[in-house]
């Protein structure tokens, strides 16, 4: 198994309707990309200040099978389009499990 795990914070001027445009757009990804085994997304609890905001924790079959979710035209295209125009900050890391 592989796993994919990213953490963004937003922009001060993020709205809620931008970050919930987000969270319902990356649940529909599993059913877009099927090389997907395990797909969870959340908000910070808000209970350490200092924290990511969102984060998301994606595991795959293979290395390979992560590739085509990376590259994916779904994925690119939502990223450009709801996740960049809010991105303040991100971090991911890669690895087996």
């Amino acid at each position: 198994m592989f796993r994919h795990v990213v953490m963004f914070t937003w922009v001060a001027g993020a709205t809620e309707e931008q970050k919930a445009e987000v969270e319902t757009g990356l649940k529909k990804l599993p059913d877009a990309i099927p090389e997907i085994r395990r797909y969870e997304i959340g908000q910070d609890a808000g209970i350490n200040p200092g924290n990511y905001e969102f984060a998301v924790v994606a595991d795959f079959d293979s290395e390979e099978d992560y590739l085509v979710y990376r590259d994916h035209p779904v994925h690119r295209a939502f990223i450009a389009d709801v996740i960049r125009p809010i991105l303040a900050g991100r971090a991911a890391v890669q690895y087996s499990i």
